[in-house]
């Protein structure tokens, strides 16, 4: 009894999610899963996309305003109450989804922006290490069947723009012989198809040739299995009736 408890203790901090928290922007309902360290890049593209979603991104698209004076125009009051609105609702839900205990280094006196810019250079990761990253990924890929083979060779695609932008250039070729080269054995005929031809195939070309290759593989089977399903139904009715040397 006791060991049943302890895997099933086991399985439920295994089982525990990111907490999130639920607030009220401009009367938009927000979700954002809270900051906790690790999950950086997910909680900053959540975090921009609600709040551009709320409609209070003023702050962090324009610059600070020039403080107001008599000689101030009735935009330039305009734009300063807008921007002031944005950058406190900004902060205040900045604040709201981020762990305690990482907010005690950030600075206290600053506009929305320049937080946002804090924590980036606290969570920013070196070129070379999201190289190694993707390159890594990249070439670790095998096909399992799950999502189809035009989602695969998309995912192959990600990666291969992600490095782009790092500076790494693969060209199609690249992508084109690491698609086939981790692409089952059942897709046989494409491979060698792909090999022997010294044309390199455009992506979308290669994309559409393998998808058209799937779902002929999964014809093919379906009608194996409807032939083996009858002759096992036919056999099975046969058995039922001895034949003259058993008789």
């Amino acid at each position: 009894m006791g060991g049943s408890s302890s895997e099933t203790a086991g399985r439920t901090l295994t089982r525990r999610r990111t907490p999130a928290v639920t607030f009220s922007v401009n009367n938009n309902m927000v979700t954002i899963k809270i900051l906790t360290g690790t999950n950086y890049k997910k909680w900053k593209e959540d975090f921009l996309f609600a709040m551009e979603m709320a409609d209070v991104h003023t702050s962090l698209v324009m610059d600070t305003p020039a403080d107001l004076n008599d000689r101030s125009s009735k935009d330039d009051k305009m734009i300063h109450v807008a921007w002031t609105k944005s950058n406190r609702l900004y902060l205040l839900s900045l604040k709201r989804t981020i762990k305690e205990h990482l907010k005690s280094d950030f600075p206290s006196d600053c506009t929305a922006k320049e937080l946002l810019a804090a924590m980036a250079q606290r969570y920013r990761v070196s070129s070379n290490a999201k190289i190694g990253t993707f390159l890594q990924e990249l070439f670790n890929m095998t096909y399992n069947g799950s999502g189809g083979v035009r989602d695969y060779i998309i995912r192959m695609v990600d990666y291969q723009t992600k490095l782009k932008v790092l500076n790494v250039l693969l060209p199609d070729t690249c992508i084109g012989h690491q698609a086939m080269n981790t692409l089952p054995s059942e897709f046989g005929i494409i491979k060698i198809n792909y090999r022997s031809t010294d044309e390199s195939w455009p992506i979308n070309d290669l994309i559409s040739r393998t998808v058209a290759e799937e779902e002929k593989l999964k014809k093919d089977k379906a009608h194996v299995a409807l032939v083996a399903s009858k002759s096992n139904t036919q056999k099975g009715k046969k058995s039922k009736y001895p034949t003259k040397r058993d008789a």
